[in-house]
């Protein structure tokens, strides 16, 4: 009951911004977008389908080398006949709930001439069912958090972000319910796990991660958290039936929230000193509630936890 009342009074209070009404008033004030992106290599990963498959195709239509990062073959070789230019998209088919598969990722990106212009880590998953990786982790903090995290970090070290390019990270409006809290990200156990503030808790990590990422590379490249809105989903039909069935109408469609992503990865606005969440184009705060603020783990503790786990993974 607790529950099902915060999560109507979450509803409620980000209604106007995050639904497609939101994207309307906001979206009124857009300039043209009309961004080249001949020369650019991108990698989304996730892009299968939903968002990613949005941000990937627009980045091709646009003149972008793309490269879609999924695990499903069939899908990826669906999105390659969606393509405006498939010459320009290379769809490799990677489990990115696993290290060691992140990690042979980064080491073929790095290899390719010319670096990587920008990189989404947009895979994603909310999972109310408990599951473990082949490697023996939490199925969704591998995903939504380890390996993001082992990706850029791996493809930063070797030099293959180009410094003028951008990381983007696809977080969510749910992560203003969370203070970054360990305890509740290192859960790796059935009967600890509760799937909603686990998506929380890996959503406001993401933020969390890009402004540290942005003080250590010091805009070489930049990084940017952002979220799409409510966006009709496969994910969302999956995991939030309820939520689907109440909102519907007022959902937003993929290609509106692949926007900011696009928009973010063409014009790479400046960093500001306090961080920040972009929707709509619009850089947000990283705080709407004043408990968030208090959070229970730095990001210090946060980055060391995850490189002390990446590591037991051979």
């Amino acid at each position: 009951m607790l529950r099902a009342a915060a999560s109507l009074f979450f509803y409620a209070r980000f209604f106007s911004r995050f639904s497609a009404v939101g994207l309307r008033k906001r979206s009124a004030q857009w300039q043209p977008f009309t961004a080249d992106l001949h020369g650019q290599t991108w990698v989304v990963t996730g892009a299968s389908g939903g968002i990613g498959q949005a941000i990937a195709l627009g980045a091709n239509a646009r003149g972008a080398q793309v490269i879609v990062v999924a695990r499903d073959p069939q899908k990826l070789a669906a999105v390659q006949l969606a393509a405006a230019h498939p010459e320009r998209l290379a769809c490799w088919p990677v489990d990115l709930s696993l290290v060691a598969a992140t990690r042979k990722l980064a080491a073929a990106l790095a290899a390719r001439q010319g670096g990587v212009t920008v990189l989404v880590n947009n895979v994603g998953v909310l999972r109310d069912d408990y599951s473990r990786t082949a490697e023996g982790l939490e199925t969704s903090f591998a995903t939504n958090l380890l390996n993001h995290f082992v990706l850029t970090e791996a493809l930063h070290a070797e030099g293959a972000l180009q410094p003028a390019g951008v990381v983007i990270n696809m977080s969510s409006g749910g992560m203003y319910g969370a203070a970054l809290d360990l305890s509740t990200i290192a859960r790796n156990a059935a009967a600890e796990h509760d799937g909603m503030a686990a998506y929380a808790q890996h959503k406001r990590a993401q933020v969390e991660l890009t402004r540290w990422w942005n003080q250590q590379w010091q805009g070489r490249p930049t990084a940017h958290a952002m979220h799409p809105g409510w966006v009709d989903t496969d994910g969302v039909r999956s995991s939030l039936p309820t939520f689907r069935a109440a909102l519907q109408r007022q959902l937003r469609h993929p290609e509106d929230g692949a926007d900011t992503a696009l928009w973010l990865g063409a014009t790479r606005p400046a960093v500001a000193a306090d961080g920040g969440i972009w929707l709509d184009r619009i850089r947000d705060p990283e705080h709407e509630f004043g408990f968030t603020r208090k959070a229970k783990t730095g990001v210090d503790a946060l980055v060391a936890f995850l490189r002390e786990t990446a590591a037991r993974i051979p």
